[in-house]
């Protein structure tokens, strides 16, 4: 079963916006409410209305298991990789290394309100961008394998 074109049409107009947002809510989570896993389940939701307004069989063939079970190990890989790479930089597990540092994300944060500098906030930023994508991988496969389970009825 298909959706019509006007619906097909407006969830690929919208899909663009909502994945913005959803890298926004990720990239911006140590200033603002949100973060990796919003951020996540925002994007996995712009996945959700591609999988709502396609055909099974266009979605399995744009959107395989095997891709979001990757998707969902880069993340998990990538958060392991931050924490244990304080214990290579002589500190304790989770430290934030890089903040302070004037690296990436290693600005200063500023006393008094927030002025919203992305290059802040050292390790957590990173940390969001694992969750996000591991939480985007996790729950298109989630999805993935319900529509299966109704494909199979249908058949």
């Amino acid at each position: 079963m298909t959706m019509s074109k006007i619906v097909r049409a407006t969830a690929n107009i919208m899909l663009p916006f909502i994945l913005v947002f959803g890298f926004y809510i990720v990239i911006h989570g140590h200033l603002t409410p949100g973060g990796g896993f919003q951020g996540g389940a925002v994007i996995a939701t712009g996945i959700v209305l591609m999988f709502a307004a396609n055909r099974y069989s266009d979605i399995k063939s744009r959107f395989t298991s095997s891709a979001l079970k990757n998707t969902e190990t880069l993340g998990l890989l990538l958060f392991i990789i931050m924490a244990l790479a304080a214990i290579i930089a002589g500190s304790t597990f989770f430290y934030n290394w890089l903040a302070n540092g004037g690296f990436i994300f290693g600005d200063s944060v500023t006393y008094g309100s927030n002025p919203g500098f992305l290059n802040t906030a050292g390790t957590i930023p990173i940390m969001n961008i694992a969750v996000g994508i591991e939480v985007l991988g996790a729950m298109g496969l989630i999805i993935l394998y319900m529509l299966s389970g109704i494909s199979r009825e249908d058949a």
